[in-house]
């Protein structure tokens, strides 16, 4: 159903049509993923994958991944080089129990202390919350953090090993933002490491920018949340899963400084991914008026996991929470999210999209009355 435009610089690939005959010899379905950034919300996007990788779920096939996204995306793919889909369960496990011990100290707030103050999920109203937003707008990392500390360095290192990374067998697709072009720079194969994963989750208010070869990068949300133009041109199964995290849509007007900042930055990281699928919705509707040639393009199945009802109550300031209740309750949202999915559109997988990206993505704003 949806379609993607073809690389000019690069050959048109063929669509996955071998997936129907795959599914007659019983093979696993094979998929892309697509992994949204979303600080700690990132844990929906470990449950979620766990359950992909059980025995009965789906066969991954590349990744592009972005912030939260693209460190779930390496953790997976360096253990699965050195053992396979339970190794990389496993792994993932162990890397969000260690970002929740090593990480909470550098969080001024946190699942509990919410529930103390009677504010339930809403991190926003905090005092903490406001007194670390005040601050980060009053100073910049370079100012409070001049060593260039980053727990999550450390964290990365004990859980990624680089050379599985650069030699996977799952292609992984890791997107940082050029701070001198404002471009997206994607990592893959030899490009790989922990620094490229740190770039596509640097937070330009929170660290300093990291470098590579002499450039320096910012969070890939800002250019690419995630990046679908690499799953389209750079390989040749044509189902892409999106796991989406981040809310396009919000009730209720900010108010605060907090809320207002909160959610221009939902925007800001929805909206390279907005254009993405209207690109692709466009090009599918020349398709289906057959106004461009079938054979230069490649046809795309999309899916899509996620629970914008389930991760509602948890607000943007949340994201920056690690609490050890907080990450295991958001695995338990996305192992759901992914059980509902596999359970109703699994059989889809190599025969149709189940994604309505007009629906979704470009839906029209309900008028005044």
């Amino acid at each position: 159903m949806p379609h993607a435009m073809p690389d000019p610089d690069a050959p048109a690939d063929e669509p996955g049509d071998g997936e129907p005959a795959a599914r007659a010899r019983g093979e696993q379905p094979r998929v892309d993923l697509a992994l949204q950034g979303g600080g700690s919300h990132g844990a929906f996007t470990w449950g979620v994958l766990d359950r992909l990788l059980e025995d009965d779920g789906l066969e991954i096939d590349a990744i592009s991944g972005t912030s939260a996204g693209a460190l779930n995306a390496g953790v997976l793919a360096s253990a699965h080089a050195r053992g396979g889909r339970a190794a990389a369960r496993e792994a993932l496990t162990e890397f969000w129990h260690d970002v929740s011990r090593t990480t909470q100290a550098f969080a001024p707030f946190s699942l509990g202390q919410a529930r103390a103050l009677g504010t339930s999920l809403h991190f926003d109203r905090l005092p903490s919350t406001q007194w670390l937003g005040s601050f980060l707008r009053a100073f910049s990392p370079y100012e409070f953090n001049p060593l260039n500390l980053n727990p999550l360095r450390d964290v990365l290192r004990r859980h990624i090993d680089e050379a599985a990374l650069r030699n996977c067998r799952i292609p992984l697709f890791v997107t940082a933002t050029s701070v001198h072009s404002g471009q997206a720079r994607v990592f893959s194969g030899r490009e790989l490491s922990i620094d490229a994963l740190l770039a596509s989750a640097c937070l330009p208010f929170i660290f300093q920018a990291v470098e590579i070869d002499g450039e320096p990068y910012w969070d890939g949300g800002y250019t690419g949340n995630p990046a679908l133009y690499p799953l389209i041109y750079r390989s040749t199964v044509a189902d892409v899963m999106l796991v989406k995290i981040n809310p396009l849509r919000r009730a209720g007007t900010p108010r605060t400084s907090v809320e207002i900042l909160d959610r221009l930055s939902e925007i800001t990281f929805n909206a390279s991914l907005v254009g993405e699928m209207r690109a692709i919705a466009f090009v599918s509707r020349l398709l289906r008026e057959d106004r461009l040639d079938r054979g230069r393009y490649k046809d795309l199945r999309l899916h899509m996991i996620a629970d914008e009802e389930g991760l509602a109550p948890y607000g943007a300031g949340s994201k920056l929470d690690t609490d050890r209740a907080l990450i295991d309750a958001l695995f338990g949202l996305g192992r759901d999210a992914a059980h509902a999915w596999l359970r109703h559109h699994r059989a889809a997988v190599g025969v149709r999209s189940t994604l309505d990206i007009e629906r979704q993505f470009l839906a029209k704003p309900p008028r005044a009355r």
